[in-house]
């Protein structure tokens, strides 16, 4: 079966019992807007432990706010009884809750345009909250007042940002309004975490720059990153305008990191704990940093080092964000000779990946010298040599190495 189809056997099986479930959230959203999803939550009358005792494969994630995992098929779906959250305190979850009528439910939601349901088996959508409408009108809007919205989960204010991105609707100018009055208080109620998340959902859509913009009218933006406090408006356009040209399915990091184009490594590392991210991307915005040493010490015919930062994870992504800001001729120029770099080294480039250098320590023992010292540079010299000689063979460095001065006199051998 069909995701759709299993989410409409649980629909089934509870209102068999005599409980009403409806389809709820972001699926119904989709749906309205024409572009069904897999992501089918349900919203249910029946209580968690009734939920249990009718679906035999479920997960007990948050049994505590109603919700169950009901596995089905290789599936898992959501599935959450109708709750009223009671008494926020923390600015991010509700102390107690209380089960209720859906009307109830979905004035507990977020946006409009998210609390909404739909009834499977009648085909027929509820909606309490005014969400068609919204939809139609292309605005993203707080259910009730903002202000309270906010209040009781302070992470809604970066997800009206990620939901204005992902449908190109404007945020409503009262909910706007309580964003600006709100921003603030972000923390510590957020934990950065969480605001890293939802970065890397609005990586996903164009236009991040739009959004970045905006959170930073609205006071927002500073708030995340402390540095931008005093920085004008129009300065942070010109360090997003370049965006639009970074590469497909760019790493989100990067977008981040260029509202800091003069970061050296040090500032770069401590963004990466800052937003608390992988160790992936912490290499990233170290690789970031070499690129951006190598431009601005206009390196740019030193082969080795090229040919040493095309070897690392991410680089020619990493270059193209790098090299957007240039007017569009130099930067089509500066990507050629870099695409020539990465073609004619490609062997060298690609040995450098594998961690297998063409002369090793085993053959440097072979022509009599000791391990030591002297044998890493030599070993390192032979890589340079490689790159400078375009050499593929190891008998042909081997015989250019010979000539260095830090080969060994044949006395020492």
């Amino acid at each position: 079966m069909s995701h759709y189809e299993n989410a409409v056997r649980i629909v089934k099986t509870l209102t068999g019992k005599g409980h009403t479930a409806y389809f709820a959230g972001g699926w119904v959203r989709d749906h309205l807007m024409g572009h069904d999803s897999d992501d089918i939550d349900i919203a249910t009358s029946a209580s968690p432990e009734e939920i249990l005792d009718l679906f035999p494969n479920t997960l007990v994630v948050g049994i505590a706010f109603g919700v169950v995992i009901v596995l089905m098929e290789g599936h898992a779906y959501e599935v959450a009884t109708f709750r009223k959250d009671m008494e926020y305190e923390n600015g991010r979850s509700p102390s107690r809750i209380e089960w209720c009528a859906p009307r109830e439910d979905a004035l507990r939601r977020d946006f409009t345009i998210n609390g909404m349901f739909y009834d499977p088996l009648e085909q027929k959508i509820y909606d309490y909250v005014g969400g068609v409408e919204d939809i139609k009108k292309r605005v993203i809007k707080t259910i009730g007042d903002p202000y309270e919205r906010f209040r009781e989960d302070r992470l809604r204010m970066v997800r009206a940002f990620r939901f204005s991105l992902r449908f190109g609707f404007p945020i409503d100018r009262l909910t706007q309004e309580a964003i600006r009055a709100n921003a603030d208080t972000l923390f510590p109620s957020v934990a950065m975490e969480r605001i890293w998340q939802e970065f890397q959902k609005m990586a996903k859509y164009e236009h991040l720059d739009t959004a970045f913009i905006e959170m930073m009218r609205l006071d927002l933006l500073p708030v995340i990153f402390p540095t931008l406090k005093g920085m004008h408006l129009n300065e942070l356009k010109a360090n997003v305008s370049s965006y639009k040209y970074f590469p497909e399915n760019c790493s989100p990091i990067l977008y981040i990191a260029h509202l800091f184009p003069g970061s050296k490594l040090k500032d770069l590392l401590e963004l990466a704990r800052y937003l608390k991210v992988s160790g992936e991307d912490a290499d990233l915005l170290e690789t970031l940093s070499i690129v951006r040493a190598l431009l601005r010490e206009r390196k740019g015919e030193n082969l080795v080092e090229w040919v040493a930062f095309f070897s690392r994870k991410g680089a020619e992504m990493i270059l193209q964000t790098e090299l957007a800001f240039l007017p569009h001729e130099e930067r089509e120029r500066e990507l050629a000779k870099m695409k020539r770099i990465v073609e004619e080294y490609r062997d060298h480039i690609q040995r450098l990946v594998d961690k297998k250098p063409i002369v090793t320590g085993r053959m440097l023992q072979d022509e009599g010298l000791k391990p030591g010292k002297e044998m890493g540079l030599l070993i390192k010299e032979a890589e340079r040599i490689a790159v400078m000689v375009n050499a593929k063979e190891s008998r042909e460095v081997l015989a250019q190495l010979k000539k260095h001065p830090l080969w060994p006199k044949a006395k020492d051998l």
